[in-house]
């Protein structure tokens, strides 16, 4: 019975790490698919997917390290509080004592021998924040902080242009009729008339303006009791990520697709790179996901499975949809090609498409706007100061929401805000800050325990080599990005 619990608990947690991984990107994918190659596209897909997991067992052991230094400084902090407290104790007291601390001496093997808990076992919620401060020097710390902050910040981002751009699309026409005259050669500008004398980018910028006004107060305070929202917008987001698969299955299968995509264009890949590394983000929320998992035996072979079916999930999405449709006829936002009469006859289902990104990143964006106040006001903290209201209540949320929403204001470029994003800010926290935690951990670890403890939660890739390769894996590709968008730009 004991064994069947601790599997259910990990198929649970299984549910809840590709929940989490697969998001707002897996939806920018096809027309990334499309761009790059299917060939090229689905050999970077796999060496990412690989490369990503590899820095999640980098944090998992970084973890379990942090947790054994926590767990061995509260031991020292009992053993002095036991001593301060020993002149007053009884004779009794005395003995009881005497019997603990001579277990409490013994090497830390052999009281793990005697039944107590491995010290590294993953007990206590270390956030990638305290790990930083626990591994990194006070630059690292710093350097770490930017890093997310970018990342946030390129987060809001897309969720601020996504919401109004689906909107836009789903509501105008050229001709100011519903969604169902949209047929499936017609291209739009941002200047053509959505309703009456007003642009399109006009009504782009108005749904932005109601966005920011309705979800942007969010801001200016805490969210909470959020789980039931959290369980729907995730049920939301399986019915319509299986309804699109299903219809462009549909549509090969009656041989209406229309895709003919190439084997391989190179120009492409610096967004599928950016998308692909956004698409497998996991490393920042791994603690508060990892930490609850009660049986964690298992848990190097757990992440390994959810990786092959993340894989195999993005695989089948984007190869159905590459297949389906034109690789010029695909949306920046893959639901967008189902708001269509001709690909969808079914109002309800069409609608739910075109408009499932404005409920499920409309819940979303209050949450990550908060994490990255937090992380202003936790970059900026100064041990046993706190801040003034204003700057508290009103100068941190406006930093937080105002870079974004004028970033949104600007471009609506779904595909280069997710591939910028990823392939910079998510470079750093995907590769970078996992390398340099498992180098510094291993280090430390060595220093306080001895070399004849080992980590149980250690990385398959213990070798140095590895955290090598994934920092020049990460050098590598920021060089490639940038040089491919300064040829890019010049060529413009």
């Amino acid at each position: 019975m004991a064994g069947e619990e601790a599997g259910g608990l990990e198929s649970v947690g299984l549910v809840y790490m590709f929940n989490l991984i697969v998001g707002t990107g897996a939806l920018t994918m096809p027309k990334a698919f499309a761009t790059a190659g299917w060939l090229v596209s689905l050999v970077l897909l796999v060496f990412l997917g690989f490369m990503s997991f590899v820095t999640t067992t980098f944090v998992i052991e970084a973890m379990a390290a942090a947790n054994a230094q926590l767990r061995w400084k509260r031991m020292e902090n009992l053993k002095e509080e036991e001593d301060d407290d020993s002149s007053t104790a009884s004779d009794s007291d005395v003995l009881i004592r005497d019997n603990y601390e001579r277990a409490e001496k013994r090497p830390i093997l052999s009281v793990q021998k005697r039944g107590s808990p491995n010290p590294f076992e993953i007990t206590d919620r270390v956030e990638m924040g305290q790990m930083a401060s626990m591994f990194f020097n006070k630059v690292g710390v710093n350097l770490f902080y930017f890093c997310i902050i970018v990342y946030l910040y390129g987060d809001l981002a897309i969720y601020a242009a996504a919401v109004p751009f689906s909107l836009m699309q789903v509501t105008c026409s050229a001709a100011g009729n519903d969604s169902c005259g949209v047929e499936a050669d017609t291209k739009y500008n941002d200047t053509d008339r959505c309703w009456g004398p007003l642009r399109r980018v006009d009504a782009y910028r108005i749904y932005l303006a109601i966005f920011t006004l309705l979800l942007g107060p969010f801001t200016f305070f805490d969210v909470q009791k959020t789980k039931y929202l959290q369980i729907l917008t995730s049920l939301m987001r399986w019915i319509a990520f299986a309804v699109m698969i299903v219809l462009a299955l549909v549509r090969i299968g009656h041989g209406q697709g229309e895709g003919h995509p190439p084997l391989a264009d190179f120009s492409g890949v610096r967004n599928l790179f950016g998308v692909c590394v956004y698409s497998f983000m996991c490393q920042h929320s791994l603690p508060s996901l990892i930490t609850p998992v009660s049986s964690k035996r298992h848990l190097t072979r757990l992440v390994f499975l959810d990786y092959v079916l993340i894989l195999a999930f993005y695989g089948l999405l984007s190869f159905t949809a590459i297949f389906c449709f034109r690789g010029d006829s695909l949306m920046d936002m893959y639901t967008l090609n189902f708001a269509r009469c001709d690909v969808v006859r079914l109002a309800a289902v069409r609608f739910f498409l075109g408009l499932f990104p404005v409920f499920t990143i409309s819940t979303n964006f209050p949450i990550i706007a908060v994490t990255l106040r937090n992380n202003w006001k936790t970059l900026f903290h100064r041990e046993g100061g706190t801040y003034p209201w204003v700057v508290d209540r009103v100068v941190f949320p406006t930093i937080t929401l105002v870079p974004p929403v004028l970033v949104a204001f600007c471009t609506h470029d779904l595909e280069s805000l997710v591939g910028i994003t990823g392939a910079y800010a998510g470079t750093g926290i995907q590769y970078v800050i996992p390398a340099f935690l498992v180098y510094h951990c291993r280090r430390d670890t060595q220093l306080a325990f001895g070399c004849g403890v080992s980590n149980k939660h250690r990385s398959p890739f213990r070798h140095t080599f590895w955290v090598g390769f994934v920092l020049l894996w990460a050098f590598s590709c920021f060089i490639f990005v940038t040089a491919n968008i300064v040829l890019s730009e010049t060529k413009l």
